[in-house]
C-alpha cells in the first residue's frame, strides 16, 4: 500500500479517533460533577451555587462595604440599577426576576469571569454572612455583643451607630470566630446568607431552584448525548479500521504465500499458514480495536478522575485500592501469561489434526483407525481447551475481584463520608461525585489491564504473521529479467543439472542432461521415488536446482520472469486439484478470454465433454471445494483440459493418465498430440502404454538418466526399462 493511500486509510482515522476518545472522556468525567452540583447546590442548597450574591439591596450592600472596610474588589464587582433609569423593557425583565425594584434601587453583581466571581466571592463572605446575621437579630449576637437595638431597627442598625474604634472592634471579633470555622462550613452560612438575601427581594425561590435544577438536567442530558454520539462515531471508525487492517494483512499474507515455493511451505505447514491468515489475524484485529478504544480513553479518564478528587479528604482509599488491584493483577498475569503464549501453537495443531483426518477420511474409513484417529484429536483439542478454561477460569476470578473490591471501597467511602457529612466537612453530591470518579479510576486500570491480558496473545499473533511477511523466499524474481525470445518456443534444456531437498543428505537428481523441443513428447519413467516428479516441477521453478542450468526458449528460466516462465507452461499435477466454483471458471483458470468454441475444444480433446454435456447445467455446472462432486477420473480429465484451455507452448503432465482406464487413456493421448502438435510435451507415467509412442523416453534411477530413447531403442539397451515393461505388458504387446 502505497504510503499516500496509508495516511488517509489508517493515520488520519486513528488520529479522528483519538481526538473524539479524549472528548467522549471529557464528557463523561463532567458528568459526576453535575450530579454534584444538582445534589449540593440545585437541592441542598435551593438553586444557589455559591456565596456571591447576584443582586443586594442598597442597603445590605453599604452595610457589606462598611463591614468590609470599604473592600475595592467589591466595590468593582456591583452596579448600582436605578429604577427610574431604566428602560421599560429591562424595567419589565428586572422586575420579574427581582420583584422589589418595583420600589427600590438594587445593586447587580456585573458580567464577571469565574475567576473574577471566586476572588469576589472570597472577599465578601464574611461580611456578607456578617450582615445577615446583625440584620436576623441573631439572639447569641446581642447577648455578646449587649448592645440596644433601636425601634424597628435590628443589630445592624446597632452596629453600624457605633463609634469607629467601637464598630471595628465588634466586627473584627466576629470575623475572627468565622474565620475559625472550617472553609465548608463558612460556605454554607454565605449560601445561608444568599438565600436569605434573595427571599428579601422577592424572588420565588421554588422557581430559581426548580431552573437550576432543570439547567443542570439539560446541561447533563446534552453532555450524555454528546458522548453516546461520539461513541457510535469512534465505533462506527474503529470498525472500519479493524476491517482495513484485516484486509491489508489477509492481503500481503496471502499475496506472500503465492511466492512460496514448496521449500516454504513445507517450512511453515498447510495448517500453520491457514491459522496464521485467519486466527492470528483475528487476534490483532481485536487487539487493535481495543487498543484504541482503551489506551486512549481508559488513562484520560483514570487521570482525569484522580484530579477531580485530588483535593477530597477521602483520597487516601483510592490510593487503598489501586495498591489492592495492581497486586491482583500482577498475580493474575503470572499465571496467565505462559499460557497465551502456547495458545496459538495449541490450535495450529488442533487444525493441522483437523486437516488431516477430514482430508484423509476415506483411508482412516478402510483401515478402520477411527478411533485412533478420534483419540489423536482428542488428545489436540483437550491440550487447547484445558488451556482455554484455565486462562478463561482467571479471567473469570478476576471480573468477581474487581467487583468485591469496588464495592468494599464503595463501603469504605460511604463510612468515611458519612463522617464527613456529619461535620460538615463534605457535602452528600461531592460523596456520590466522588464514589463515581473513584470507579472510573478503578475502571480504567481494570480496561488497561484486559488490554494487557489480551497483548501478548496478539504479539505471539503478529509474530508469527510477521515470520510470514519477512521470510525470505526461495524463488525469487530476477532484478532485470530476460525477456523470452518469440522466434524460440518450447525449447527446453537440462545442462548438468542436480537438486538436493533442503536438510536431505543425499541429492534427488544427479547430472540431468537432456533437450526437449516443440513439436515431440518427451516421457519420463522410472521407479516410485527416482525423481521423475522433482525433475520437471524444476522447469516451473516450484524448485530450483542446486547445480546446473535449465533453459527455456534459450532463456536461463534463473535469469526469465517466474510470471512469464509459468504462463508459457500447461501444467497437470498428479493429483488433479480444481477448485470451487463452475467447470467454466474451472477451465478459465489460465484464460480468462477463453471463447465458448475454444472451451468445447478444450472438454472434446480432453475427453470430458460427454459427461459435461451429460450434466445439467454443462459448463456452468457447480464444481465443489476440491472437485469432491466429480470422480477421480473426471477430475483428471478436467485437470487436463484446464491445461489445454490455456493454449501452452509447453505441456507437462505429471503422472496425469493415471486415473484414466486404457482406452480413455489412449483416445486423450491421440486427441491431444494431434491438438498440441506444434508443442512441447513432457509426460511422467507409470504405464508403459502411456509412452511408447514418445519421441524419447527418459529412464531414471535413483536420480539419475540410466537410459534415453525411443520405446524400441530402450527395449535393446536399457535393462531398467526392460524389466518395468515386462512387468506391465507381455512381450507380444510390447
Amino acid at each position: 500500500m502505497k504510503k499516500n493511500n496509508i495516511f488517509f486509510a489508517f493515520i488520519i482515522p486513528i488520529v479522528v479517533v483519538v481526538a473524539l476518545l479524549a472528548v467522549q472522556a471529557l464528557c463523561d468525567l463532567e458528568l459526576p460533577s453535575y450530579t454534584s452540583d444538582i445534589i449540593n447546590n440545585g437541592i441542598q442548597q435551593g438553586g444557589i451555587e455559591g456565596g456571591l450574591p447576584e443582586v443586594l439591596t442598597v442597603d445590605t450592600f453599604d452595610a457589606i462595604i462598611s463591614i468590609s472596610s470599604e473592600d475595592p474588589a467589591i466595590l468593582a464587582s456591583y452596579d448600582l440599577y436605578v429604577t427610574e433609569n431604566l428602560s421599560s423593557r429591562d424595567f419589565e425583565t428586572l422586575t420579574n426576576k427581582y420583584p422589589l425594584m418595583e420600589t427600590e434601587n438594587l445593586y447587580l453583581l456585573k458580567d464577571l469571569t469565574e475567576e473574577e466571581k471566586s476572588i469576589v466571592e472570597e472577599h465578601i463572605k464574611i461580611p456578607l454572612i456578617i450582615t445577615t446575621m446583625l440584620e436576623s437579630n441573631n439572639e447569641n449576637l446581642i447577648n455578646t455583643l449587649n448592645l440596644t437595638i433601636p425601634d424597628n431597627g435590628t443589630l445592624l442598625d446597632a452596629v453600624l451607630s457605633l463609634d469607629k474604634d467601637t464598630f471595628n472592634t465588634v466586627i473584627n471579633s466576629i470575623t475572627s470566630s468565622l474565620e475559625q470555622l472550617d472553609s465548608s462550613v463558612l460556605d454554607q452560612y454565605a449560601v445561608a446568607s444568599v438565600k436569605t438575601i434573595y427571599t428579601n427581594i422577592g424572588m420565588n425561590m421554588d422557581d430559581y431552584q426548580m431552573s437550576y435544577i432543570i439547567d443542570k438536567g439539560l446541561m447533563m442530558l446534552a453532555i450524555a448525548a454528546l458522548g453516546m454520539v461520539i461513541a457510535i462515531i469512534v465505533g462506527f471508525i474503529i470498525a472500519k479500521l479493524a476491517a482495513n487492517i484485516g484486509y491489508v494483512l489477509r492481503t500481503k499474507v496471502v499475496r506472500k504465500i503465492m511466492s512460496f515455493s514448496s521449500k516454504e511451505f513445507k517450512e511453515f505447514g498447510a495448517s500453520s499458514l491457514i491459522t496464521r491468515s485467519t486466527n492470528d489475524i483475528e487476534q490483532i484485529k481485536m487487539f487493535f480495536i481495543m487498543l484504541l478504544r482503551i489506551v486512549v480513553f481508559a488513562p484520560i479518564m483514570g487521570i482525569g478522575a484522580f484530579i477531580k478528587v485530588s483535593d477530597n479528604p477521602l483520597n487516601w482509599i483510592i490510593g487503598i485500592a489501586l495498591i489492592i488491584i495492581l497486586i491482583l493483577i500482577g498475580i493474575l498475569f503470572g499465571f496467565a501469561m505462559p499460557k497465551f503464549r502456547s495458545m496459538q501453537k495449541l490450535i495450529d495443531r488442533m487444525n493441522l489434526v483437523s486437516r488431516e483426518i477430514i482430508t484423509g477420511m476415506p483411508v482412516i474409513r478402510t483401515f478402520g483407525t477411527e478411533k485412533y484417529e478420534e483419540e489423536r484429536f482428542d488428545k489436540a483439542n483437550i491440550k487447547l481447551t484445558k488451556t482455554n478454561l484455565f486462562v478463561n477460569r482467571l479471567m473469570g476470578i478476576m471480573m468477581p475481584s474487581m467487583m468485591l473490591v469496588m464495592n468494599i471501597i464503595s463501603i469504605l467511602i460511604v463510612w468515611y463520608g458519612a463522617k464527613q457529612i456529619d461535620i460538615g466537612t463534605l457535602q452528600v453530591g461531592t460523596l456520590l461525585a466522588f464514589i463515581t470518579y473513584t470507579m472510573q479510576i478503578i475502571m480504567s486500570f481494570l480496561m488497561i489491564s484486559m488490554v494487557s491480558v489480551m497483548l501478548p496473545r496478539a504479539l505471539v499473533s503478529l509474530k508469527r504473521i510477521k515470520e510470514i511477511l519477512k521470510k525470505d523466499i526461495s524463488i525469487k524474481e530476477p532484478t532485470n529479467p530476460i525477456p523470452f525470445k518469440e522466434t524460440e518456443k518450447g525449447i527446453i534444456e537440462f545442462k548438468d543439472v542436480s537438486f538436493k531437498y533442503p536438510d536431505a543428505d543425499e541429492a534427488m537428481l544427479k547430472n540431468i542432461s537432456f533437450k526437449a523441443t516443440p513439436g515431440t513428447t518427451t516421457a519420463f519413467i522410472g521407479s516410485t521415488g527416482s525423481g521423475k516428479s522433482t525433475l520437471i516441477n524444476l522447469i516451473p521453478r516450484f524448485f530450483d536446482a542446486t547445480s546446473g542450468k535449465i533453459y527455456v526458449d534459450g532463456i536461463n528460466i534463473k535469469d526469465a520472469s517466474v510470471t512469464a516462465l509459468r504462463s508459457r507452461i500447461g501444467y497437470v499435477p498428479q493429483k488433479g486439484m480444481l477448485f470451487s466454483g463452475t467447470i467454466k471458471s474451472n477451465l478459465m483458470l489460465g484464460n480468462d478470454s477463453l471463447t465458448d468454441e475454444e472451451m468445447i475444444t478444450a472438454a472434446r480433446v480432453s475427453q470430458s465433454l460427454d459427461f459435461i454435456k451429460s450434466k445439467k447445467g454443462e459448463f456452468d455446472s457447480p464444481i465443489s471445494e476440491g472437485g469432491s462432486n466429480v470422480s477421480g477420473g473426471q477430475k483428471q480429465r478436467l485437470s487436463i483440459a484446464r491445461a489445454i484451455a490455456k493454449n501452452p507452448e509447453i505441456y507437462i503432465f505429471d503422472d496425469s493418465f493415471s486415473a484414466l482406464d486404457f482406452k480413455s487413456d489412449a483416445t486423450l493421448r491421440k486427441a491431444l498430440f494431434k491438438h498440441a502438435k506444434d508443442a512441447t510435451i513432457l509426460i511422467v507415467a507409470q504405464r508403459i502404454s502411456t509412452i511408447m509412442n514418445a519421441d524419447n523416453i527418459i529412464v531414471l534411477n535413483e536420480g539419475e538418466i540410466v537410459g534415453s530413447g525411443t520405446h524400441k531403442e530402450l527395449m535393446k539397451n536399457c535393462k531398467i526399462y526392460q524389466e518395468i515393461a515386462l512387468s506391465q505388458l507381455k512381450e507380444d504387446e510390447l
